[in-house]
């Protein structure tokens, strides 16, 4: 299982390596060479080499479409803004999403003016429900989960606790590492079924708690909660397997030219009229994306109906080989 933790860990790893490339990285180019003409790596980003994220279209909003403006994140995607704290910035955008929906939305760290003796990081992530190997269908069940699954070198400081920040309800989960005397306060929430996680880890609780209550100066969709945020509004309804055969009425399958084994994780929007509108590739080599755009636009769905009336839906659907679904630790233990 790839925990909270792991996943923090391996983003450390990737910062940590980009910033030595960095330094030690010739002049020349990307590809480390002599090649004049070659293409520069861009500043500030983790690259990841393989399958990347794309859309049909550049206009309808992403997860990772999120940006920091004027020290203040937001994402029309989910509908949400959060103000930083005074003296905290954005170093690095993250990685593309994984082939099982896992978003790094941003990495916020002190800034150079930053004053304070202790130091710390925030991550918001988000965890696409769609396509989430955890057995989880919600954010209260995801995160029930994670603590479960937490490495016995960690403590529990306060088990997952519903509370109230910015007028909505989020699921608390505050852990701790004795021997890195670190300590990790995540808040969790769901949106169009995407449970959008605020991690925030230092030595100095104090901190994280003065963090935590900058989070209520926050604006949030009305749906947002630990067991709702399923859209709506002036978003689509998200609805998980719409894509049945019953709700099926045309489909053609894509055609790869070359047999890759990798996921390829697809979001789309479907209108009122049961057409799909939009197509977003959470992880697709380029010749898959365009195969699967190609095929998945001509489509038909039955139009889904509320109180009598079509409206938007968006849903998921994997091509190619699913990530093998995790179990529950305690299902784990018991087959043992």
């Amino acid at each position: 299982m790839q925990t909270l933790l792991s996943r923090g860990v391996v983003l450390l790893g990737l910062s940590l390596t980009l910033c030595v490339h960095a330094q030690g990285a010739p002049q020349s180019g990307g590809d480390f060479s002599t090649n004049a003409e070659a293409k520069k790596l861009p500043t500030g980003v983790i690259l990841v080499k393989g399958a990347w994220s794309s859309a049909s279209d550049s206009v309808t909003p992403l997860p990772e479409g999120g940006r920091v403006d004027k020290n203040v994140y937001s994402s029309a995607y989910f509908g949400f803004t959060y103000p930083l704290s005074p003296d905290w910035t954005e170093k690095y955008t993250g990685p593309p999403p994984s082939d099982s929906g896992y978003y790094v939305l941003a990495q916020i760290r002190p800034a150079e003016t930053f004053k304070g003796t202790s130091r710390g990081s925030i991550l918001i992530a988000a965890q696409d429900l769609f396509f989430t190997v955890a057995p989880a269908a919600n954010a209260l069940e995801l995160i029930n989960y994670n603590k479960e699954g937490l490495n016995a070198d960690y403590k529990v400081e306060q088990a997952p606790t519903m509370v109230r920040i910015a007028d909505h309800s989020f699921v608390r989960f505050d852990y701790a590492s004795p021997v890195a005397e670190l300590h990790w306060h995540l808040l969790a929430t769901q949106i169009r079924c995407h449970v959008v996680q605020f991690v925030f880890t230092s030595r100095d609780t104090q901190l994280i708690e003065n963090l935590i209550q900058v989070m209520n100066k926050m604006t949030l969709p009305p749906e947002a909660g630990p067991i709702s945020g399923t859209g709506g509004g002036e978003a689509p309804v998200c609805i998980k397997d719409y894509a049945r055969d019953e709700n099926v009425i045309e489909k053609v399958d894509p055609i790869f030219a070359e047999r890759r084994f990798n996921p390829v994780p697809v979001r789309i929007i479907i209108d009122k009229q049961g057409k799909v509108k939009h197509a977003h590739l959470l992880s697709a080599f380029p010749d898959q994306a365009k195969a699967v755009t190609d095929a998945i636009f001509q489509w038909r769905f039955r139009p889904y109906l509320r109180d009598g009336k079509p409206i938007e839906v968006e849903t998921g659907i994997m091509f190619g080989r699913a990530p093998r679904r995790a179990t529950s630790p305690a299902n784990e233990a018991v087959s043992e």
